[in-house]
């Protein structure tokens, strides 16, 4: 049987190619906090589903590759790099790390990226 993090990623790749948040979100506990990159912590199931839509929101298309990921404790940790298009057609390839910690469900989640790649370059 998959972990939680298996099915966190299989979900997650779901929702990026597909749009549909469904899967990804019933893996989420109703009290769960997400954190990215910002300072903006969103919580409970409204909060998971504006953060997965936000997160989508940035992109034409999006796909991250899972490159590790490992289970210890209720704690999931997944190595990945996105490689798509933002909207307006610049193409992105960046790379980061998420954690969820997770009971039945996920309580948790946090992803740490190169914020670098979402900068555009300067026009010449």
């Amino acid at each position: 049987m998959a972990t939680l993090t298996e099915q966190f990623m299989t979900a997650l790749n779901t929702a990026e190619d597909s749009g549909k948040l469904d899967d990804l979100l019933a893996l989420h506990g109703g009290d769960v906090t997400l954190r990215n990159m910002t300072t903006e912590t969103w919580s409970g199931a409204d909060g998971a589903r504006k953060f997965w839509e936000r997160y989508l929101s940035d992109f034409e298309t999006i796909h991250s590759t899972f490159n590790h990921h490992a289970d210890m404790d209720g704690n999931g940790m997944m190595e990945w790099v996105g490689q798509g298009q933002l909207k307006g057609g610049q193409t992105i390839e960046y790379r980061g790390i998420s954690v969820i910690e997770y009971g039945d469900k996920v309580k948790a989640f946090r992803t740490y990226y190169d914020s670098a790649a979402f900068i555009k370059p300067p026009v010449e």
